[in-house]
Formats: structure tokens, sequence, C-alpha cells
């Protein structure tokens, strides 16, 4: 991709994960009592979504499931969900909106998403450095540490059942 066409992808990712953890944090709770979802459950379907995403990365070093790419689904899936704004930054802007309260949790959620919206533009200079082979490396041994926060969650979702 070009510049132009990466910067607009990265604003893409970068507004849908602002918008997704703003309206999880203020009625996430809302949300899953509504449909009577535990959080242990979100954490448990979330970290399966997660491990299908790690499996992917793992394997091909890209995601293709859902028939399309980054560039058609203009970075929504997977860069802004599930990876950027997944089960865990969900169920952290969730518990920090409880235990802190909103301002604090939109602070949280707006330096974070700017420090990632500089280092997604940072990206470039850092692919050049590693070169392809090195960028799979990355993303293979990423994809291993995804995978293993996913079976975290899972694990952490079945204890919160069983507790």
């Amino acid at each position: 991709m070009d510049g132009k066409k990466k910067r607009t992808l990265f604003k893409n990712a970068i507004t849908a994960v602002v918008i997704l953890l703003l309206i999880f944090a203020f009625v996430g709770s809302e949300i899953l009592s509504i449909f009577e979802i535990h959080i242990s459950s979100f954490m448990i379907a979330g970290g399966a979504l997660l491990f299908i995403v790690a499996i992917e990365f793992l394997t091909h070093g890209e995601w293709r499931l859902g028939g399309g790419n980054m560039k058609k689904e203009g970075g929504i899936v997977p860069l802004a969900f599930p990876l950027l704004s997944g089960p865990g930054a969900l169920t952290i802007v969730l518990i920090s909106f409880q235990s802190s309260g909103g301002l604090v949790t939109l602070i949280a959620i707006i330096v974070v998403t700017a420090i990632t919206y500089i280092v997604l533009l940072s990206s470039g200079p850092i692919n050049r450095i590693l070169g392809k082979r090195g960028s799979l490396i990355v993303t293979r041994v990423f994809a291993i540490f995804i995978a293993a926060f996913a079976v975290q969650f899972i694990i952490n979702g079945v204890k919160e059942i069983f507790h």
C-alpha cells in the first residue's frame, strides 16, 4: 500500500477502536446485562476469537478469514477488532470504568489509541529495517504471544465461572 492508503487504513482502524472502546466502557456492562452474558463468558468467547486470529497469523502470516482483507474492510477486521480492541481491551475498559470512572477511562483510551496510532504510522520504517523475512518472523512470534494471551483469557473466564 502507498503511504496515503496506509494512513487512511490506520485512521479508520483507530477511529473504530476509539468508538468500540468508548461504547463498551460506557454501556458494556448494560449490554452484557441485557443479554444476560456474564463477563466470564465474554472472556471465553473473546479468547476463542483471539486464538483463531493468532492461529491465522501464525500459520499464514496474515488475516485471510472472512472472504475479505484488511484493505477492503478499511482496517476494521482484524486490525481494529479483534487485535487492537479485542476481548482484553474491552474487558479492561469495562473494569476501568467501573473502578475508576468515566473520565479516567476516557483519558486512558485517548492516550493509548494516540500512542497506537503513532506506532502504526511508524510501521513503514520498522518494516524497512526488518525486511520481509524479519517481519514474518516477528508476526509469528507475536502470534504465539497472542495465542497464549487468548488461552489465558479462556482460563480466567473458566475460573470465574467456577468461583
